[in-house]
């Protein structure tokens, strides 16, 4: 079979909530070079985003997570996806999203294994919200 890399599953950081009160100027979407970045936090659909995240947010606290390990565990709970590749600015961001896989050791700060609590009813109820799961209206396996 062949299996998905995504890229990117934080949406370039916006996941991680650090844009929920615009762009602060020690973000990356602050400097020259990501004016795309910028653009695309303040639009329209960028607010919007904003506001599927807040919707997010109790689904993540009900698994004990945050929304960057929801977001990763998310899309490896997609069938069409084999990898995840993880981007991090810094030490603690990598700890933070290798927690939706990784089980916690002693309570160092990691709330744990988050990608055995994505059941099917979770995805679905994510799915809703984020309201952008391919559909196919011709099943071309049969």
């Amino acid at each position: 079979g062949v299996g998905a890399m995504t890229w990117s599953p934080l949406a370039c950081g916006i996941i991680s909530g650090k844009y929920g009160n615009g762009v602060p100027e020690s973000s990356r979407a602050a400097l020259k070079c990501y004016q795309w970045l910028k653009e695309k936090i303040i639009s329209e659909e960028g607010r919007k985003q904003q506001v599927k995240l807040k919707d997010l947010s109790p689904i993540a606290e009900r698994l004990g997570c945050t929304l960057p390990q929801l977001a990763v565990a998310w899309c490896l709970r997609n069938e069409g996806v084999s990898s995840v590749l993880l981007g991090s600015s810094n030490p603690e961001q990598l700890i933070e999203n290798l927690g939706a896989i990784q089980a916690s050791a002693g309570g160092g700060g990691t709330p744990g294994e988050v990608l055995p609590k994505m059941t099917s009813h979770i995805v679905n109820e994510i799915d809703n919200i984020l309201g952008n799961k391919p559909y196919s209206k011709k099943d071309y396996r049969s």
